[in-house]
């Protein structure tokens, strides 16, 4: 299991973050921050955009496709759950994830709507599509 260690000190929001025996930086973007890092939210996108690819290539590899390349470009927004018709929420905001792939190599187009359905299904995608519980706990 990883373990990841988020520490701030008294220097308004840069986060030291420490992912196993990796060093990440987080912060906030001006008026509040100082931009010295990707902010919580620009971590959330990495980390899923970085499985879809990952996904993407384990697949195109295992079936022997010439997929050169895969990019997930990722954005974040928010709307009214009122405004959003095929929501679950009726109230409150919905976080809302789009993600735009491209891809390189000689591909057919059957080729391509499959890499499409498999980019739904890697590991992170299906985690922030599911009920995720959090648990609190004070430590010494």
């Amino acid at each position: 299991m990883t373990k990841v260690i988020a520490k701030i000190d008294n220097s308004k929001y840069r986060t030291e973050v420490n992912v196993g025996n990796h060093q990440l930086v987080s912060d906030e973007s001006s008026p509040f921050g100082r931009d010295r890092g990707p902010n919580p939210y620009d971590f959330l996108l990495a980390s899923l955009g970085s499985c879809v690819a990952m996904t993407l290539r384990m697949y195109a590899d295992r079936k022997g496709w010439d997929m050169e390349e895969a990019e997930a470009h990722l954005s974040q927004s928010r709307i009214h759950a009122n405004d959003c018709e095929d929501c679950e929420s009726e109230s409150g905001y919905v976080h809302k994830i789009e993600k735009k792939l491209k891809f390189k190599g000689n591909l057919s187009d059957s080729q391509v709507e499959r890499l499409l359905e498999i980019a739904d299904r890697c590991p992170v995608n299906k985690t922030l599509l599911n009920e995720i519980k959090i648990e609190t706990i004070l430590i010494d």
